[in-house]
């Protein structure tokens, strides 16, 4: 072992013991010496004080759900402006509009995850998304830019959150499809933190091989991190940006940069703000949109009590309607305060039972569960929420704006949901809608369903008005495939 390795191993035994963790090194002697720095460097991107005070309060204890005593539903701008709304909804695309022109915003994507949970081998990004050309979830956002870029005459920056599982086959395949036409230039990337799990009996971190530690993304709110750690907000600073528009990979329809949403958000001089959908029933599994004690946050589905989550107010609509789908804006200087207070970054923990496949000290050989045998620990971007002095919540449409892919297809099986059936059809959906609003004949089966596949390039609209004074046909053949 080389004089540098074994300095690296005395500090990194020290840190472990005082954590309660020195099993992590229990093969090190029989590891070559690139096994034992490959373990030394995931060692050390841990925080292990930290783990020691989690393991105590999240794993080996694990933190009960108290209500509030005040919850209230959020209040939200509706999706289109109600009485009295129109002339400031006027005005705040404009300003939306005016902060693109002048590129002040940047697109941020989420994308850790890879796409196993569909079949699918390599990063959830590279999944064939739409119903013709069957584009990546990546070449949707990229398209989607350039269309924005195109009608603002603007630079948007792209910035896109990886993990370690991912990050060298998402940079692979932008290289290999050319940036899917942004510059390079112009697309930073960098992976999300990560955490080891731990066996929840005995709380110690679990391995994956004798020199791998098992590690899981720190969850969605590490992105705030991330931004920070990585260099992306002093490259959002330095090139003039002001507000983040954050959305995750998986929605091939989500409005990657929203000018009517940013406007809203800039007007009200919000430090974070969030898109909701509205509750289709009162158990759909979305968190909601609270006050609680006068502070917006969001309550999971599963923590909100069932009396609560069925309420509805005099006209019948459910009173906690505000379900939150993770597309947000934040502002630069939001985001490197959080980084940068006393004490440091600090979202809550949250604890996620899972199953983990592990290696086993003892049998030598991996060990693959049937039941959840772990603790994940993540954090979640909306616990931000109540750190703002400002936010507001503004509606979204789910046809127009929603159609995840998150479960693979279930064929035969009622009710299967955000699968790539469900978000193909949604996609068709809303572009038969567009081209009805401008008078193109949609044949639709007695049920009303759309006869016909139909898919808009985001080069020819992210919107529906983009179509005016587009050639387009005067009907749509039933049955056919339509590709605009």
């Amino acid at each position: 072992m080389t004089d540098a390795l074994d300095t690296r191993y005395v500090a990194a035994r020290r840190m472990l013991e005082e954590a309660g963790q020195a099993h992590v090194l229990y093969f090190w002697d029989q590891l070559k010496d690139e096994q034992k720095t490959n373990l030394l460097d995931q060692i050390a991107s841990v925080d292990w004080p930290e783990v020691s005070r989690l393991v105590k309060t999240h794993v080996l204890g694990k933190p009960a759900f108290t209500l509030p005593g005040s919850i209230e539903p959020s209040p939200y701008y509706a999706n289109q402006p109600g009485k009295g709304q129109k002339q400031k909804y006027q005005k705040a695309r404009k300003l939306g509009e005016k902060l693109i022109g002048e590129g002040k915003v940047a697109a941020f994507t989420v994308a850790g995850g890879q796409g196993t949970r569909l079949g699918w081998n390599g990063p959830k990004g590279s999944y064939p998304a739409t119903p013709i050309r069957k584009l990546p979830l990546f070449a949707c956002m990229a398209e989607y830019i350039r269309k924005t870029e195109q009608k603002y005459q603007a630079v948007v920056p792209c910035y896109i959150m990886t993990s370690p599982i991912n990050d060298a086959a998402t940079r692979q395949f932008f290289e290999q499809h050319g940036y899917f036409g942004l510059k390079a230039e112009n697309v930073m990337m960098f992976p999300q933190q990560m955490m080891p799990a731990f066996d929840a009996v005995t709380g110690k971190a679990l391995l994956e091989s004798p020199d791998t530690l098992a590690m899981a993304p720190n969850g969605h709110g590490g992105s705030l991190k991330a931004l920070f750690a990585s260099g992306a907000i002093a490259d959002m600073q330095q090139r003039g940006i002001e507000q983040i528009s954050y959305t995750q990979v998986d929605n091939p329809i989500v409005k990657v940069v929203d000018p009517q949403f940013i406007g809203l958000h800039a007007m009200d001089e919000c430090q974070m703000s969030s898109k909701m959908l509205p509750k289709a029933y009162p158990k759909e599994k979305l968190g909601v949109f609270c006050l609680v004690d006068g502070k917006l946050a969001v309550i999971e589905y599963s923590n909100l009590p069932d009396d609560m989550a069925e309420q509805r107010d005099a006209e019948g609509k459910l009173r906690f309607i505000a379900g939150s789908i993770a597309i947000h804006v934040l502002r630069v200087d939001f985001v490197r305060d959080l980084n940068t207070r006393p004490g440091g970054f600090a979202l809550p923990w949250n604890r996620a039972d899972k199953k983990v496949a592990c290696f086993d000290l003892q049998t030598r050989s991996m060990v693959e569960p049937k039941s959840p045998n772990a603790v994940k620990l993540e954090t979640f971007v909306f616990d931000a929420l109540p750190l703002c002095d400002k936010t507001i919540v503004y509606e979204t449409d789910r046809v127009q704006e929603f159609a995840p892919i998150k479960n693979a297809d279930a064929p035969g099986t009622p009710g299967a949901v955000d699968c790539p059936r469900t978000s193909m059809d949604g996609q068709t959906l809303r572009a038969a809608l567009w081209l009805e609003a401008q008078g193109v004949k949609v044949p639709r089966t007695a049920d009303g369903r759309i006869d016909a596949v139909i898919e808009i390039s985001p080069m020819t609209a992210i919107e529906a008005d983009d179509l005016k004074g587009v050639d387009l046909p005067e009907a749509i053949d039933p049955g056919t495939e339509v590709l605009l």
